[in-house]
C-alpha cells in the first residue's frame, strides 16, 4: 500500500490528523519544504513571499483611495443601452493620461472616433494598461484634450499644450485583467518603506513607465537594489493606491547585457526556453556518423527539379534559415517563361499535433533582436534538413507559373511538392553586383576552370537579369492598383559565422530586394487564391485595412509645408502623390513623408475568411484582392498553416482523402489572434533590443569631446515645446527639446550655434520660434540641424537616447544620402566589443553560480498565490537533475 501526504496550510486540520498513523500524513506546506526539500532555496522564498501577501493583505486599511468597480451584470447592461463604453486600455508612456479605443462605435457617434481619453490614476480606477474596460463618459465641460508637448517624465498641463478637447471618461468597470509577469527595480530604502512582520514593504518600479508601482513584500530588498526583478500582481482593493505582488525570480544585475535581453523578452510575453528533449526525439538525425537520406517513396511522390532547373536562394549575408529559392528558365522554344518559387517544406518534418508543432504554435514565430534570434523551429530543422542550402537535396513546396514570354501573361499555374537543389545560395550584394556587372566572386564558382566558369556565371547573371524583367512587371502590375512604397526605420545587425554582430546600420535598398520581394509577394497571393477558393470559410489570409483618413493629417499638413498635395482617397492617389512629392535638393523629404505614411497605416492582421466578407480580404498596401503568408515557414507559423491548407486543397483537386480535416472557422480565427499578438510582440522586442544596442554605443562615449556623437538630423514634427528629428547616420527618431524645465530656449547665434538662453517660444504648425537676447531663431520642418546624442540612463527604466540641438544648421560633414561609414564601423567595433565584455563577464558568472541557479531563474507560478500552483512548482523542480541543470546552463552561455 502507498503512503500518501496531503499538505495543506489548514491549520486546523493539521493539528487534528497530524498525529494519525494511516497511511495518510497530513502536514503543512512549510513542513513539507523543510523536511523534503530543503535544499530548493527558490521553493522557499517563494513560499514566504507569497505567505506574507497574503497575511499583510488581511490587514489592509478599510479607508476607500478609488471608487468600487461595477458589477459585471450593470456593466453588461450598460454597454447594450449606450450608457458605458468598453474598449481597451492604453496608457501613455510619457504622460499621465491613457485612451480607449472603441471599435465599432466611431460609426455611429462622430465623437468617438478617437476614442475615450482617461486622465488621471483616479480616473483609471485600478486599471492597468492592456486591460479590458468600461468607462462612463463624464459631462462635456470636462472633457480635455491629449498633451501634445514634449515630456522629460513630468506632466505638461495647460491649454496651450493640449490638442482640442475629445470624450473623456472614468473606468467603472474592467471585464478582463490583463496582468501579466512584469520587471522591476527596488528603490534605494529610506524612512517612507514601511516593515511589518520582520519583512519589508517596498514600492517596486515597474521597468514600463506604464505600469504603477507595484507593493512587494520581501525580505532582499536591500540585497537585491541594482537587480531587476520578474514579479506577479496578486490583487488591487479600492483601499490600496498600488496593487499587491509577490517577486518570482531574479533576472540579474540592471544595465548587463543579458539582463536587459531578458528584460525584453519578458516585457513582451516572449517565451522562448531551450526546445525540451521530448520535441528533439521527434527530429530526424543528420551526422557525419548518420547522415540523413531522402525517402525514395517521397522522391518518387514529387516533381523532381534537380537536373531540370537552376535553382538559387537570394537572402542576407549570412542568412541559416533559407526558406525560398528561385527559379526562371525559357520553355516552349522560347515562347513561355517558367517561373518557379520553391519554399522549404516545413510540414514534411513537422506533424501537426506534435509537440514540435505545438511549440512553433506557441511561439508563432522567430524572434530576432540586434545580437541573437530564437527560432521557432530546432536548429536541425531551421538551420539544416528544412533550410534550402546551396548544394543538397531539399524537399521544397513549389509554385510554378507559365508566362507568355512577351506580355508576361499567366497560361498556367501549377502547385505541388518537390525535390530540389539549389545551385547558388547567394547574399543581396552579391547578387546585385552581378547585375550591376561588377567583379564578384560567387563561392561556388570558384574552384571551376575559367571557361566552365565563366558559361555557368553567365547561365546564372542571365536568370538574374530575367528574375528583374519578370519582377518589374509584377511591381508595374500592383503599381496600377495602388501599391504604395513605404518608409521605414530598419536598423540590422549583419552577424558572422560565430553570431558576432558585424554591422548594426540602416538597411540600404537595393534593386534585388524589390525583385526577390515580387516574387514572394506573387507566390503568396496566388496561394491565397487557391486556399480560398478551395476553403471558402476555413481559409488562413492577410488582410490590410484602409487607414482611417485623419490618421493622414500629419503628412498632409507637412508635405503642404513644403509646397506639395497628398492625396489619400485611395491607395493609388496616395502612392501617386508620393512619388510627385520629391525635392529634387533633399532626398530625404520623401522618404520622411513615406515614413508620415506607414506611421498612419493600420497593422496587416491574420484572419479566418469565415469571419469576414470578400470586400474586407483587401490588402491595401500591397493592392492585393487576397493575399497571405507562404513563403516564411521555418521562421512564421502562420506560413506552415498556409502549406498544411494548400496541400489539403491539392487532395481536394485530386480527389484524394488524407484522413485530415482542415481546422474550423473558429479554431483558425482564435489561432489568427494567437500568431497576430505574437507577431506585435516579436515586432516590439526586436525595436527596443535596436534602441538597447543603438543606447550602448553611446553609453562609454563622451558626448562633448566624439564627434561621433555629433550628427545631422532631419525635423519630421513640430510640437509645442520642441522638435521631432530623424538621424539618418543611425536610423534613430527622438525629441529635441527647444525650451527646458527652467522656462530657457535655444538661442541660436550667427553661426548657428545654440545655446540655453531666458526667453519666450511661439509654436506654429509648419515652425517654430524662439526669442532671446540673441533675437529669433526659426526651426522648420525638413530643415537640417546639428544634434549632440548621448544616453540617459536610469536604474529602473531602459536607457534612452538624449537629442541636444547644438547648431540650426545641418552637420558639416553630413551627407544625408549616404550615411558615415565611418560612423558605421565605430558603431559595429563598439557594440561588438560590449557584447564580447558582457559574455565573458556572463561566462564568469555562470561559474559562480550554484547548481540552483537555473531552478531559479526559470520559476514560475500562477497569477493568484494559491496551493496548488505552488506545489506544482515544486514538483516540477523536484523531477530536475540538478548536475544535468548545471550543464545546460554552461552550454546555453
Amino acid at each position: 500500500m502507498m503512503d500518501v501526504v496531503m499538505i495543506t496550510e489548514d491549520q486546523d486540520a493539521v493539528a487534528q490528523f497530524s498525529s494519525l498513523n494511516a497511511g495518510v500524513y497530513v502536514i503543512s506546506v512549510q513542513d513539507f519544504l523543510q523536511n523534503f526539500w530543503p535544499e530548493l532555496q527558490a521553493a522557499h522564498e517563494l513560499y514566504s513571499s507569497i505567505s506574507q501577501v497574503l497575511q499583510e493583505k488581511e490587514s489592509e486599511s478599510s479607508q476607500k483611495e478609488y471608487t468600487e468597480h461595477l458589477p459585471a451584470e450593470i456593466l453588461e447592461a450598460g454597454i447594450k443601452s449606450g450608457r458605458y463604453i468598453k474598449g481597451t486600455l492604453n496608457i501613455n508612456k510619457h504622460h499621465d493620461e491613457a485612451s480607449i479605443m472603441t471599435e465599432g462605435l466611431s460609426n455611429k457617434n462622430n465623437d468617438l472616433s478617437w476614442g475615450v481619453l482617461v486622465c488621471g490614476n483616479k480616473n483609471r480606477n485600478r486599471a492597468v494598461h492592456g486591460d479590458t474596460v468600461v468607462v462612463e463618459l463624464l459631462p462635456k465641460s470636462e472633457w480635455r484634450g491629449k498633451v501634445t508637448a514634449l515630456s522629460e517624465g513630468e506632466e505638461k498641463s495647460g491649454e496651450e499644450n493640449e490638442s482640442k478637447p475629445m470624450p473623456t471618461g472614468r473606468v467603472v468597470g474592467i471585464l478582463q485583467r490583463n496582468w501579466r509577469d512584469y520587471v522591476v527595480t527596488f528603490p534605494p530604502r529610506d524612512a517612507t518603506q514601511s516593515q511589518s512582520r520582520n519583512s519589508q514593504r517596498i514600492l517596486a518600479i515597474p521597468w514600463d513607465r506604464r505600469i504603477p508601482k507595484i507593493r512587494i513584500s520581501t525580505q532582499q530588498a536591500d540585497a537585491l537594489q541594482d537587480h531587476r526583478v520578474v514579479v506577479r500582481i496578486d490583487s488591487w482593493e479600492s483601499t490600496s493606491l498600488y496593487p499587491n505582488g509577490h517577486s518570482v525570480r531574479v533576472l540579474g544585475r540592471a544595465g548587463e547585457l543579458e539582463t536587459e535581453v531578458q528584460t525584453i523578452l519578458i516585457e513582451n510575453c516572449i517565451h522562448v526556453p531551450p526546445f525540451s528533449d521530448a520535441q528533439l526525439r521527434e527530429m530526424p538525425v543528420n551526422s557525419p556518423e548518420k547522415p540523413w537520406r531522402m525517402d525514395p517513396v517521397q522522391v518518387a511522390e514529387r516533381r523532381d527539379l534537380r537536373e531540370t532547373h537552376l535553382v538559387f536562394s537570394i537572402d542576407p549575408r549570412g542568412c541559416e534559415d533559407v526558406d525560398d529559392t528561385l527559379s526562371v528558365r525559357s520553355i516552349d522554344g522560347g515562347k513561355l517563361l517558367e517561373l518557379g518559387v520553391h519554399i522549404a517544406d516545413v510540414t514534411h518534418f513537422v506533424t501537426e499535433g506534435s509537440l514540435t508543432d505545438l511549440e512553433a504554435r506557441m511561439r508563432s514565430t522567430t524572434y530576432y533582436l540586434a545580437d541573437r534570434r530564437y527560432d521557432m523551429l530546432p536548429a536541425v530543422l531551421s538551420a539544416d534538413l528544412c533550410s534550402l542550402l546551396g548544394g543538397v537535396d531539399r524537399y521544397a513546396m513549389s509554385v510554378m507559373w507559365e508566362l507568355d514570354a512577351q506580355t508576361l501573361a499567366v497560361h498556367k499555374v501549377w502547385y505541388g511538392r518537390t525535390v530540389i537543389r539549389s545551385s547558388y545560395q547567394l547574399h543581396y550584394e552579391l547578387a546585385q553586383a552581378l547585375l550591376n556587372g561588377e567583379p564578384a566572386e560567387v563561392p561556388e564558382l570558384a574552384q571551376l576552370e575559367p571557361e566552365e566558369k565563366d558559361a555557368k556565371l553567365a547561365e546564372l547573371t542571365q536568370a538574374l537579369e530575367t528574375l528583374t524583367h519578370v519582377a518589374r512587371h509584377l511591381r508595374a502590375q500592383r503599381d496600377r492598383g495602388g501599391a504604395l512604397e513605404l518608409e521605414g526605420v530598419e536598423v540590422r545587425a549583419q552577424l558572422d559565422e560565430q553570431r558576432n554582430i558585424t554591422a548594426l546600420v540602416p538597411r540600404q535598398p537595393l534593386e534585388v530586394h524589390e525583385t526577390v520581394a515580387e516574387c514572394m509577394i506573387y507566390a503568396n497571393h496566388w496561394v491565397a487564391r487557391k486556399i480560398q477558393e478551395t476553403f471558402p470559410h476555413q481559409a488562413l489570409l492577410r488582410r490590410h485595412p484602409p487607414p482611417r483618413q485623419e490618421f493622414f493629417s500629419q503628412l498632409v499638413e507637412s508635405a503642404k509645408a513644403v509646397g506639395f498635395t497628398i492625396d489619400t482617397r485611395t491607395n493609388k492617389a496616395l502612392a501617386d502623390s508620393l512619388d510627385r512629392a520629391v525635392d529634387p535638393q533633399d532626398q530625404l523629404v520623401n522618404k520622411m513623408l513615406r515614413m508620415m505614411a506607414t506611421t498612419a497605416m493600420s497593422q496587416a492582421l491574420y484572419f479566418s475568411t469565415g469571419l469576414e466578407s470578400q470586400d474586407q480580404y483587401y490588402h491595401y498596401g500591397l493592392a492585393l484582392d487576397r493575399y497571405t503568408h507562404f513563403t516564411s515557414p521555418i521562421r512564421r507559423y502562420a506560413d506552415i498553416v498556409v502549406h498544411r491548407l494548400l496541400t489539403a486543397a491539392l487532395d481536394v483537386e485530386r480527389g484524394t482523402d488524407s484522413g485530415k480535416s482542415v481546422a474550423s472557422n473558429k479554431e483558425l480565427e482564435e489561432l489568427a489572434q494567437h500568431i497576430n499578438s505574437k507577431n506585435r510582440a516579436a515586432q516590439r522586442a526586436q525595436k527596443l533590443s535596436t534602441v538597447l544596442f543603438q543606447c550602448l554605443y553611446f553609453k562609454e562615449r563622451d558626448p562633448q569631446t566624439d564627434q561621433q556623437c555629433v550628427a545631422d538630423a532631419v525635423v519630421y514634427s513640430i510640437r509645442n515645446n520642441g522638435l521631432l528629428v530623424f538621424i539618418p547616420e543611425y536610423g534613430v527618431k527622438g525629441p529635441v527639446y527647444l525650451k527646458n524645465r527652467e522656462g530657457q530656449v535655444v538661442a541660436a547665434g550667427q553661426d548657428g550655434s545654440c545655446e540655453w538662453q531666458s526667453g519666450s517660444l511661439r509654436h506654429h504648425s509648419d515652425h517654430i520660434s524662439t526669442t532671446s537676447s540673441c533675437g529669433t531663431s526659426t526651426f522648420r520642418l525638413f530643415d537640417h540641424i546639428t544634434v549632440r546624442i548621448s544616453v540617459r540612463s536610469t536604474s529602473s527604466h531602459a536607457d534612452s537616447l538624449n537629442l541636444e540641438v547644438i547648431s540650426n544648421k545641418p552637420h558639416r560633414s553630413a551627407e544625408p544620402q549616404q550615411p558615415h561609414s565611418q560612423g558605421r564601423s565605430q558603431l559595429v567595433q563598439e557594440v561588438v566589443r560590449l557584447a564580447e565584455e558582457a559574455h565573458q563577464q556572463a561566462q564568469e558568472k555562470a561559474a559562480r553560480r550554484p547548481k540552483l541557479s537555473r531552478e531559479e531563474r526559470e520559476f514560475s507560478q500562477s497569477k493568484t498565490p494559491n496551493l496548488y500552483s505552488l506545489l506544482e512548482e515544486v514538483r516540477e523542480l523536484a523531477l530536475m537533475d540538478l548536475d544535468m541543470a548545471a550543464q545546460v546552463c554552461v552550454t546555453s552561455a
